[in-house]
């Protein structure tokens, strides 16, 4: 099987990634569909040592961070109708601004998730490791429910979850043999096993495991214990979304995989088709540039 496609949804629009290209697509404004393409010049192939185990989960989830940061950028760019007269993008953020805002993300959510469980954890009467590792990764996938369940009631991420649907959708349908035209495509599940939201589960409850070779240090090496050991456990939860990824279909793996499944549902809401359309508008340009689109696909992408 060909490696797979990666996507994740952006303002008005889906991002879809493949091991050289990637490629966002954005419902503008006046409903014509907008496509920004840039190629992947990924560490991996260039280092062997990177793609060892786990490892090669923590480059990987860099890069898909990055590219992420990038692709909301430009859909961001497209919402605020900040285009040439040409019709593309005008503006795409600095790498100092890239840096800034990925910085901040990230230490809001180290913050309150790996800080915080840990903190007030440390606060309860737990005696011994394994009873605080336990109540500390229950507390901190608390949080995680109670925080999806809140920006869940915001209005405008109602749209972002279709589009996350959307590419889910779209996915399904490439890795089922299915022509990629919206009707036939809105029949797919909206779920994902190799979903992000699935993979920050998985990191959580891998989380319980490493943390007990920790114990019960003094606060200042338990916060920093829950960040330092990040990688590591970023780098595993990859390898799980991995080998799920190669054996979607196998019945003790989908068990196992079934509570990161149902977080999906949190994440996801059933889009319409012309937000389908939009998320293959991205994957039809990405297999093209990855040299995978067939001749009939391409004969229809040039009709539409």
């Amino acid at each position: 099987m060909s490696t797979p496609i990666g996507g994740q949804a952006v303002l008005e629009g889906v991002m879809m990634r493949g091991p050289s290209a990637w490629s966002v697509a954005v419902r503008k404004r006046d409903g014509e569909i907008a496509e920004v393409n840039r190629s992947i010049a990924s560490v991996l192939l260039r280092h062997k040592w990177l793609r060892l185990p786990v490892i090669r989960g923590v480059v990987a989830l860099g890069e898909s961070l990055s590219i992420g940061f990038r692709a909301l950028a430009i859909s961001a760019n497209y919402a605020a109708q900040e285009e040439g007269e040409d019709g593309e993008v005008e503006t795409e953020l600095t790498r100092g601004q890239l840096l800034f805002a990925f910085g901040i993300a990230i230490g809001f959510a180290l913050l309150l998730f790996k800080v915080s469980p840990a903190i007030i954890t440390s606060w309860l009467p737990v005696d011994g490791t394994a009873a605080f590792v336990v109540v500390e990764g229950l507390v901190r996938v608390a949080i995680f429910i109670a925080y999806l369940l809140l920006i869940g009631l915001l209005p405008d991420l109602k749209r972002v979850f279709q589009y996350h649907a959307a590419e889910h959708k779209a996915i399904n349908a490439l890795e089922a043999g299915e022509e990629l035209e919206p009707e036939r495509v809105q029949r797919y599940s909206l779920l994902h096993v190799r979903c992000g939201t699935a993979f920050l589960l998985y990191v959580m409850v891998i989380a319980i495991f490493v943390f007990a070779f920790v114990g019960q240090p003094v606060w200042y090496w338990l916060i920093a214990s829950r960040i330092l050991l990040l990688p590591v456990i970023a780098g595993i939860a990859y390898e799980v979304i991995r080998f799920a990824g190669k054996h979607p279909q196998h019945p003790a793996l989908r068990t196992l995989l079934a509570p990161g499944l149902w977080l999906q549902r949190l994440t996801t809401r059933e889009p319409t088709l012309d937000q389908i359309e939009v998320s293959i508008r991205a994957l039809r340009e990405v297999l093209r540039l990855e040299g995978r689109i067939t001749p009939e696909e391409r004969k229809v992408e040039v009709m539409a």
